[in-house]
C-alpha cells in the first residue's frame, strides 16, 4: 500500500471520527427571556419545556431561560425578537398588540367575563385567527396562551368603588390598554417599569399598582401596600412567542416539537396559576393585607363604554368583539 493510499484511509478515518463524535458542534443555543420571579410558574415550566425540548430533539436544541428582567423588560424583550437578541419570549399579550392591536382585546377591562370565558376563548378560532394575523404581519410565530390571572389593585387605603381612585397614581405596565383602566376610573396613571415597581411602593413614589394575586405575593407587594382590592378587572394572558430568526429555520417536525412541549409548559402554568388564586387572598390577609371586595359591577359599568373607543387603545373590529362576547 502507497504513502498516498495510506495518507487518504487516515485522512478519511479522521474526517468520520469528527463526524461521529462531535455531534454538539450541531447543537443550536437559544435564549429565552422573560420578567418573572423563578419561584413563579411561568418560569418553572420554561425550565421545564427547556429541559424536554432538549431530551425530545437528542440535545440538539439547548435553551438558557433568563428569569427577573435579566435581559431587559417587556418593552425591550419584544424588541430583542426582531433584532435576534432574544430567541423566544413569555410577553403580556399587551405588549404583544403593541405590534398587532387586535390581539390586545382580552386586555381590555372587564373584556372577559371569568376564567371560563378565558379558557374559551384559548380554544376558540378568534384567538387562531389574530395569533395567524400576528405572525403574518412579523413572522414571528405564537405558540401558546398562558393564563396570567386576574388583575387586582393594591393601595394604602381601601377602594370600593370607581370614584375612590379618582386622582390616585397608580403604577400600571406601559401598554396602552391598561390606560383604558385608568381612564374609566379617573386614576392617573405611572408607568414604572416591572423590576422597580416595589421600590416605588415604598418610596411613594406611586399610590397603588395593579397585578395579579401570584404576582403580588411573589413580588412581595404586601410588604408595601396595606390593602388589596380584588377588582378583578382584566383577565391577563402571556404569550409565548418564538422569534422568526429561530422559527423560520426549524424543521416542521422541529417546530411541532416547540409548539406542542411550550402548549403543555402554557397548560401547566395556567392550572398552577389558577388554583393559587383561589387561596393567595387569604395568604395575603394572614401577611397583614386588608381584603376589599369592591363593587365589580360599579367598575364594568365604567370600563364597557370604553371597549370600542378607539381613542381609549381600542383596536379590534365590532365583528371581532362580538365574536369574542359570545364564546361560552
Amino acid at each position: 500500500m502507497s504513502i498516498w493510499t495510506r495518507c487518504l484511509m487516515l485522512s478519511n478515518a479522521v474526517i468520520l471520527a469528527m463526524v461521529m463524535a462531535s455531534p454538539t458542534s450541531a447543537q443550536t443555543k437559544l435564549r429565552w427571556a422573560h420578567v418573572y420571579e423563578i419561584t413563579e410558574p411561568y418560569h418553572t415550566e420554561a425550565l421545564w419545556a427547556a429541559g424536554e425540548i432538549r431530551k425530545r430533539s437528542n440535545g440538539k436544541f439547548d435553551i438558557e431561560v433568563f428569569p427577573a428582567s435579566r435581559l431587559g423588560n417587556e418593552n425591550q424583550l419584544n424588541e430583542g425578537l426582531g433584532l435576534g437578541t432574544v430567541d423566544i419570549v413569555y410577553v403580556g399579550i399587551n405588549f404583544v398588540a403593541a405590534t398587532y392591536k387586535p390581539l390586545g382585546i382580552t386586555g381590555a377591562p372587564f373584556m372577559l367575563r371569568d376564567f371560563d370565558h378565558w379558557k374559551a376563548y384559548r380554544a376558540s378560532k378568534l384567538f387562531a385567527d389574530l395569533a395567524k394575523d400576528y405572525e403574518d404581519k412579523t413572522r414571528h410565530k405564537i405558540v401558546a396562551l398562558t393564563y396570567y390571572g386576574q388583575r387586582h389593585v393594591t393601595a394604602n387605603k381601601p377602594i370600593s368603588k370607581p370614584e375612590d381612585m379618582k386622582g390616585m397614581k397608580l403604577r400600571v405596565p406601559p401598554a396602552p390598554l391598561v390606560l383604558m383602566f385608568t381612564r374609566s376610573v379617573g386614576a392617573n396613571a405611572t408607568p414604572i417599569a416591572f423590576s422597580d415597581v416595589y421600590n416605588a411602593l415604598r418610596q411613594g413614589l406611586v399610590d397603588g399598582q395593579e397585578n395579579p394575586l401570584p404576582t403580588i405575593m411573589a413580588k412581595k407587594f404586601y410588604e408595601v401596600q396595606s390593602h388589596i382590592v380584588l377588582s378583578g378587572h382584566i383577565t391577563e394572558s402571556m404569550v409565548t412567542v418564538i422569534g422568526s430568526h429561530v422559527w423560520n429555520k426549524l424543521k416542521s417536525d422541529e417546530q411541532k416539537l416547540f409548539a406542542d412541549t411550550m402548549k403543555e409548559a402554557a397548560a401547566k402554568a395556567t392550572e398552577a396559576i389558577e388554583a393559587s388564586e383561589r387561596v393567595l387572598a387569604t395568604q395575603l390577609k394572614k401577611l397583614g393585607m386588608t381584603v376589599v371586595e369592591p363593587d365589580r359591577e360599579a367598575f364594568r359599568q365604567a370600563a364597557v363604554p370604553l371597549h370600542n373607543d378607539a381613542s381609549a387603545g381600542a383596536g379590534w373590529t365590532r365583528a371581532q368583539y362580538d365574536e369574542l362576547q359570545s364564546l361560552k
